[in-house]
């Protein structure tokens, strides 16, 4: 049996800030990742010499990792880490920048996710995406996430029961929520009717169902709540974090991610229950993965997430306000941003400064990731419970 985690006394989280996504993008990812910076600097002060901790994740800024880009940005941390763990990533980030505070191995950790999209960058990241796409599937003529998502989403209907006028009601309440977000891609009023009759991409996969790529940048900082302070810059609490790699690999197809392995431990590390929480940011490059977080973050029981989406309203001001930006369906993919995109929101609804319109009286937040779809299921996981600092 595991040990109960340490908390994460000492640390909060902040300044979140979001570089405006774009569809495509002459420029690379260490331009997104320098507006980044220069953005975030520019609202909170914050300067090279004051980042001794960075972190980073990205697809298109090979050949240069976190060390690279420490050079292109002008850095000079003594903690740097670099995770390549995509939509995952901003969960991850946060956690090891924490710990690295707590243990006075940096200070002030600036987080960054970044990433192009040129006209034909998505096909190149495709053709080396992984060994197992490389070796296992690409010789036959499958290629790309949305075949490998039609298999996920057709055995996860057959399973549990689940319509695509459920996965619809999901696309629709955030397509709603997205309305808000001046920054969103996809700001047109979405219908239920419109979403089932949307043309098929992959069965049972159309096109509502899948994300836009697109260019763009996410950051946020991990300090000391002193530091915070100091700077006049709004903050919360982690409360909890779990993180998984490789879940159930037993499972013949997806059906439930790493979630489900750490959930007790994370309600017991945070304290709280799902019914105490105001807003829920996860990770949605298809619908069938937010299904799946729902149910294996124990928002309902396993089999009844159905039920769940028809009994519940999940807009601004509904039972369960989520993807409250309109997530990554309807505000874009930017790549590994994309797993900072939840982290960022969910600190905004609770710190008072959304992008868009407000929950009410948020103060509690649940992110979480899902990332790195080796050919037949996602390996990366991870969930994090913030608070508004009091």
């Amino acid at each position: 049996m595991s040990r109960a985690p340490a908390p994460y006394d000492g640390v909060v989280v902040c300044a979140p800030t979001t570089v405006p996504y774009v569809r495509f993008s002459s420029e690379s990812a260490h331009w997104w990742a320098g507006k980044a910076l220069k953005q975030l600097s520019r609202d909170t002060g914050v300067t090279s010499a004051d980042i001794d901790g960075f972190c980073f994740s990205s697809f298109s800024s090979v050949p240069d990792s976190a060390v690279g880009m420490t050079q292109h940005l002008g850095l000079t941390p003594r903690w740097l880490d670099h995770l390549p763990t995509g939509g995952a990533s901003g969960v991850m980030a946060m956690r090891r920048a924490a710990r690295a505070v707590q243990c006075g191995d940096a200070e002030l950790v600036v987080c960054v996710a970044a990433d192009t999209n040129q006209i034909d960058s998505f096909r190149h990241s495709l053709s080396t995406f992984s060994r197992f796409s490389q070796d296992a599937v690409y010789p036959y003529g499958f290629g790309g996430p949305n075949a490998t998502f039609a298999l996920i989403t057709d055995s996860y209907m057959r399973e549990f029961g689940v319509s695509r006028e459920d996965f619809g009601k999901l696309c629709v309440a955030q397509r709603a929520n997205a309305m808000s977000n001046p920054l969103a891609l996809q700001r047109k009023p979405l219908t239920l009717e419109a979403y089932l009759g949307a043309r098929p991409i992959a069965d049972p996969v159309h096109l509502f169902d899948c994300v836009m790529p697109c260019a763009g940048a996410e950051a946020f900082i991990v300090t000391t709540p002193e530091i915070a302070a100091e700077r006049g810059l709004q903050a919360a609490t982690i409360m909890a974090t779990i993180e998984r790699h490789n879940a159930f690999p037993e499972d013949p197809v997806q059906l439930r991610g790493g979630w489900a392995m750490d959930i007790d431990t994370f309600w017991n590390a945070a304290g709280i229950a799902p019914g105490d929480v105001d807003t829920l940011q996860v990770y949605d490059d298809y619908p069938v993965i937010v299904a799946m977080q729902l149910e294996d973050l124990g928002f309902c029981e396993k089999g009844k997430v159905a039920e769940f989406i028809q009994n519940n309203s999940f807009d601004l001001n509904g039972d369960l306000p989520l993807n409250t930006n309109g997530g990554q369906l309807s505000a874009g993919q930017a790549g590994a941003a994309g797993g900072f995109q939840n982290v960022t929101e969910g600190m905004r609804q609770i710190i008072r400064q959304p992008l868009g319109d407000q929950v009410p009286d948020a103060t509690i937040s649940v992110v979480s990731g899902f990332g790195l779809v080796n050919y037949d299921r996602g390996v990366c996981t991870g969930a994090a419970a913030l608070k508004a600092l009091a």
